[in-house]
This record gives structure tokens, C-alpha cells and sequence, in this order.
């Protein structure tokens, strides 16, 4: 029966409810009319040698094992698929658990597309208002959405798609959201435990896809189990490193009868005796750190993705002051630390300020605070940080002498980590390090100097990024939320936006997924709902998941897109220029007009080619409620520069660059 139906009708394509019950059954070989053999025909046929008319046929099973426990099973399963419905008498199934299990996480916001084996979560979805369900035109989308709203909130974000395709879909979302270590929950349907292995409509092994790029996965085929396993994989997506964890729950455990209950958080941990991840510093090696502090005459900390994720950005900023010690950040360390702060130096590595790479060159002690030595940041290992010896902290051990080698290792939670630190170190006078600020002062006037930073507002009468980002860093006075794509338009954000708090800055650092930043950006909107979000991308990866402005334009999520249109791929155009010699094959991107594109979802949208239109244009989109897209057309072919060649080192930057002739 659908709802609102009149008792005594049965929706079309419904299952007979006596054969749900089990009490009006027919074996496979019943028929409600009669059937024909497949020669039997319609009119009487000659044929020599045929069995006599009276003589009856006997009809073969083809079922494998058919009688078996195993058959029978497998039947029943494929007439469920086929025969859709909802009970007519209302119980707690399998479903009501897995949404009672995200409400008890503090679950608001659900991600998600429909798909044939999850219709049981959506039969009873309306029974559970508390949990906003946003209906997205992706899966890839709905990941990202999950990850920006973790990022933004500090919260666990939830995903959910069908079996088959839908779940693959979400693979990309689920792969950046572990190598950037962000706590998700993706949840998938599949078909019936019986048809596991069958190759049945849209069956994939999605656990077997997703185990090498989320921190746990499970495949549950027990309504029972569900309760327990949704409440681990919470603890266990922002327990230590956090990361997203997989939940696949085939279709009959979503509509079993279940009377589980929900376990506690010390029934949860006493369930896990392996996952104990350490938080405190040993006290040894946090001695040992302070007296490297205390010995140190040019100390530079790394400040990286770690510090944001344990909410340690006053712990920072506390240990920062007391010992005087500037702070250098890494692409997903930005917002560690307001980047006014007197002893905030910048942003490191292959596209980062030409005077914090010098720093870290030429540094004595090198303190890094949750983050992984990514090659974007080191360059070649071999002549990173030559003067340095490197204390590393860092909540997974395994991080720690994977990409470089330390002299003082330090395993255990940000926060934790900079309180002891912070305890064990004396108090710096500022006159004890003035040479050495003033010095690094001296550098960052001369870098911010160069020609290629901030290149004002025009480039051979062309409209340029870095301005454009700039004055949206002003507008929004440096306090929104900005969510990066991936590319040139990347690497300007990072540089330009100037960020004041934490989790102000979204990107994918580790994976570099286009087409982040939009369907990021509208989770990061519901999220943190009370910071302007912007979404910052070029139009490449603005191509990519653009069907995410009909999500936006549904559900009225104000998310306001800059467009940098250069109409290349940017950064593959400046490789291709700086490395192939100019060889831009494919690099070149033709697209759509991009307010007709908006207008074509219900979205305000606005184009700027001047200076004169920036402003205008940014004002204009902050005054819309809801959504709304500037298409800023800037200058082909502007680079990003300082550039760190691949395989060269932090001294090794290309500063200026006069054309592929170089």
C-alpha cells in the first residue's frame, strides 16, 4: 500500500500482502494462468517422431541447488527486488535504525540521491524530520558536500547512495576525504545478502572499491548489527586522524523487523580494543622538544592541517608568543592562525611566499605541528631545510619519518601537544629574537615586492586573479568561508585572501580534485550557516560538477560563486608553458556563457571584465538571498608565481618567466 491510499487497494507493481506473510506462496513453476512449454505451439503441428498429444512433459528446474536453504533464499531475495512496497503493518526495520543511529550522532544534515535498494530509508525518511535530507544531482557532489560541511562545522558529514553506480559516484569524494583526513560517513545500499556475488542489477563490490581510500569500511547484511556499526564508524571517522568511513547495508537488513539497540559510547570503545589512538605527547620526548626550543637562534613552526582539525589554534598561537617563534603554514593549515597576527609569516611550498620558503632554508629548528611533509611542501627532500634539526608532532605515527627524517618525534593530538610544550618552555623575550624577526621582515618586504605579487588590477588591460580574489578577501572582511577548486585559482585563494579564523579556508589539498569547490561550498553553507561561503574555482573544474547550482537553487543555499573564466586549464597551461615549451596541447577550454547558465537554474548571475566591475559585481552577488554567480573573465594567460619546479627545491623557485622561450 502507498501512503495516502484507501485501505483494501494495493498499489500497482505492489507485492500481494499474503505473499509477504507467507501464507498464499506459489513454487517457481505455478503459474496464477496456464503457460506453454517453449515448443508448444499455438496451432497443431506435424512432426515424425513427436510424444503423443497425452503424454505430458515434465518441466526442468534450472535454479542452482534448487531445494537448497541457499535457493530458497536467493528466490526470495530476487522477488523482493522485483515486488516493491511498504508493509502494511508499520514496524522498526532495519531503516529506523540506521536514522535513529544518525540522530544519536548529532546527525542534521543528509546528503544523498535515491536509488532502487535504499527506497527503505526513503519509505520512512518523512518519519524523521530533525534530519535535513538535500537532494543532490550527484553523488560525487553529495560526497564533497559531506566533506565541506565536516570541514566547516567540525562535525562528522553524512553521504548516502544507491548500490551500483550511485556508490562508485561517491568513490572521488570518499579518496579526498581520506588523504585529506576529514571525518565522513558515507552510507550505500546494496542488493540482498542472497545475491551478493550473483551479479545482480547494479551489484558491485563497493567494500572492495573503498578499502584502500577510507579509514574503516563495513558491509552489513543484519538489520541487528546496524546500531552498533553506525556508532563505530562515527567514533571512528573523528576519533584520532580522522577520515570517512564506508557503511554498505544490503537492501534485506534495511527492511528487516529489528529490536536492536543503540550502544554506548564505552560499549562502542570496549568494542574496538585495537583503535586507541594516542593523544599525549610522552613527556621524554616533549622535554627533549623543549630543549631544542631553548637552543634554537632561528626556530620557524610549520603549522599544518593537525592544528585546525584538533581546535588548536589558541594553543598555537599561546606557544607561538611565549617563545616568539614566527609561524609558517601549510596549504590546509591556512586559518591555523589569524594571518595579522604579528608573528604570522605565510603560506610554504611549491606556489607559497618566496620569503617563507627562504625561512624554512634557513632555519636551525624546524617545528611541525600536525602535518605530513607533502612533496608540494618539501620539493626535493635532499636540500630541504639543510641548516635544521626538525621536531614533528603528529596524531599518527605513521607520518612521522615517512617523507622526512626527525630528530625529535613527537607522537599525539595537536592540542595536547602545544599545551605541553607551552608548559615545558620559557618565556621569550622579544628583544631576544629582533634580529632575527627584523631579518625575516627584510624578506617578506622584498617578496611581497616582487612583480608577481599582486599584479594590481589589470594585466595587459585584462582583468587578473590575484585582484579579483583580493578585493574578495576585502569585501567579505577576511572572515567568510572560502572554498578553493583546484588549480591557479587555488593557489591565488591561498596566497591573496588574507584568512583571519579557522576553518574559513576548504580545499583539496591532498587528492587535488576538480571540481570541489561548488558542492563543497554548499556544504560548507549548511555547515557553518553563519559565515558567508564562496565558492572559488575556474572553469574548468566549474564544468565538472556545475550541476550542483540546481541543489543550490532547490534548496535556496547561499553560496556565491566567483568564476574565474580564463577559459583554459590554468595550471596545465602553465606547466605546459614553463616545462613542454610551450606545447599546450589540450589546455585550451572553451565554455558556456556562464550567466545564461546560471539564469537557466534560477540563479542571479553577474559578469565582470573591469576593475570598475569588481566591486559592483561582488556587492551585487552579497546582496542576493541565496545563490548567486559572478562570471569574472580574466586574463588567458596569467601564471602563478613564485613556482617550485617539480623535482627542484625550496631555493630552486622560478620567480619570473618571459615565455616558452626561456
Amino acid at each position: 500500500m502507498t501512503r495516502g491510499e484507501p485501505p483494501g487497494r494495493r498499489a500497482a507493481g505492489t507485492a500481494d500482502p499474503a505473499d509477504e506473510s507467507g501464507t498464499r506462496t506459489r513454487s517457481t513453476n505455478e503459474s496464477r494462468t496456464p503457460t506453454r512449454s517453449t515448443n508448444e505451439s499455438r496451432t497443431p503441428t506435424r512432426s515424425t517422431g513427436a510424444a503423443p498429444k497425452s503424454a505430458a512433459r515434465p518441466h526442468r528446474s534450472h535454479v542452482p541447488a534448487d531445494g537448497t536453504p541457499a535457493a530458497v533464499a536467493v528466490e526470495q531475495a530476487r522477488r523482493e527486488m522485483l515486488h516493491e512496497g511498504r508493509r502494511r503493518k508499520r514496524t522498526r526495520i532495519g531503516a529506523d535504525a540506521l536514522m535513529e543511529a544518525l540522530l544519536l550522532q548529532g546527525t542534521d544534515t543528509l546528503f544523498s540521491y535515491p536509488g532502487g535498494v535504499i527506497l527503505p530509508i526513503y519509505d520512512i525518511l518523512a518519519d524523521y524530520p530533525e534530519i535535513r535530507h538535500v537532494l543532490v544531482r550527484h553523488e560525487q557532489g553529495g560526497g564533497h558536500a559531506a566533506d565541506g560541511y565536516a570541514r566547516a562545522s567540525g562535525r562528522v558529514g553524512v553521504c548516502m547512495g544507491t548500490s551500483g553506480p550511485g556508490a562508485t559516484n561517491l568513490v572521488t569524494a570518499l579518496a579526498t576525504a581520506q588523504l585529506d583526513s576529514v571525518p565522513v560517513v558515507a552510507i550505500t545500499g546494496n542488493v540482498p545478502a542472497a545475491l551478493l556475488g550473483k551479479d545482480a542489477f547494479q551489484e558491485i563490490d563497493i567494500t572492495g572499491i573503498t578499502l584502500p581510500m577510507t579509514k574503516h569500511n563495513y558491509l552489513v547484511r543484519d538489520g541487528d548489527d546496524i546500531p552498533r556499526v553506525v556508532a563505530e564508524a562515527f567514533h571512528i571517522a573523528r576519533t584520532g586522524r580522522p577520515g570517512p568511513v564506508h557503511i554498505d547495508i544490503t537492501k534485506d537488513a534495511l527492511q528487516q523487523e529489528t529490536t536492536a539497540e543503540h550502544p554506548s559510547l564505552d560499549e562502542i570503545v570496549a568494542g574496538l580494543p585495537g583503535f586507541r589512538p594516542k593523544l599525549d605527547g610522552h613527556p621524554k620526548q616533549l622535554k627533549t622538544a623543549a630543549r631544542e626550543i631553548a637552543a634554537a637562534k632561528r626556530p620557524l613552526i610549520l603549522a599544518g592541517h593537525g592544528v585546525l582539525v584538533a581546535e588548536a589554534w589558541d594553543e598555537l598561537r599561546a606557544f607561538a608568543e611565549k617563545t616568539q617563534i614566527p609561524v609558517a603554514w601549510t596549504l590546509l593549515g591556512i586559518g591555523a592562525m589569524d594571518e595579522q597576527h604579528p608573528l604570522a609569516y605565510g603560506y610554504m611550498g611549491m606556489h607559497g611566499w618566496k620569503h617563507v620558503n627562504r625561512a624554512i632554508q634557513a632555519a636551525d629548528l624546524l617545528i611541525a605541528i600536525g602535518m605530513r611533509f607533502d612533496d608540494r611542501v618539501t620539493g626535493s627532500v635532499r636540500t630541504y631545510a639543510p641548516y635544521a634539526r626538525i621536531i614533528h608532532a603528529d596524531i599518527d605515527p605513521a607520518e612521522i619519518g615517512k617523507n622526512v627524517a626527525v630528530e625529535v618525534p613527537i607522537v599525539g593530538d595537536a592540542k595536547r601537544v602545544l599545551e605541553g610544550l607551552t608548559l615545558m618552555t620559557a618565556e621569550v623575550d622579544p628583544a631576544t629574537r629582533a634580529d632575527y624577526l627584523a631579518e625575516l621582515a627584510e624578506w617578506r618586504l622584498e617578496s611581497e615586492g616582487s612583480s608577481w605579487h599582486g599584479s594590481g588590477a589589470w594585466r595587459g588591460g585584462l582583468l587578473s586573479a590575484d585582484f579579483v580574489v583580493q578585493r574578495i578577501g576585502e569585501l567579505t572582511d577576511h572572515v567568510a568561508t572560502y572554498v578553493a577548486d583546484v588549480g591557479q585559482n587555488q593557489m591565488w585563494l591561498a596566497r591573496y585572501t588574507r584568512f583571519r579564523r579557522p576553518r574559513s579556508h576548504l580545499s583539496s589539498g591532498g587528492l587535488g580534485t576538480m571540481g570541489y569547490s561548488v558542492p563543497a561550498a554548499m556544504g560548507a553553507a549548511l555547515g557553518n550557516p553563519g559565515a558567508e561561503t564562496w565558492a572559488i574555482t575556474g572553469d574548468g573544474g566549474f564544468q565538472m560538477t556545475s550541476q550542483e547550482l540546481m541543489t543550490l537553487a532547490a534548496d535556496r543555499i547561499p553560496v556565491k560563486i566567483a568564476l574565474l573564466d580564463n577559459k583554459k586549464l590554468g595550471m596545465i597551461r602553465q606547466w605546459q608553458e614553463i616545462v613542454y615549451a610551450g606545447n599546450y596541447h589540450s589546455s585550451h577550454l572553451p565554455g558556456p556563457d556562464f550567466v545564461k547558465l546560471a539564469d537557466a537554474y534560477g540563479i542571479p548571475g553577474f559578469k565582470a571584465t573591469t576593475t570598475a566591475d569588481v566591486d559592483r559585481t561582488i556587492k551585487a552577488a552579497q546582496a542576493v538571498d541565496g545563490p548567486a554567480l559572478i562570471w569574472f573573465e580574466i586574463a588567458e594567460e596569467q601564471n602563478v608565481l613564485p613556482m617550485m619546479p617539480a623535482g627542484k627545491g625550496l631555493s630552486d623557485l622560478i620567480e619570473t618567466w618571459g615565455g616558452p622561450e626561456e
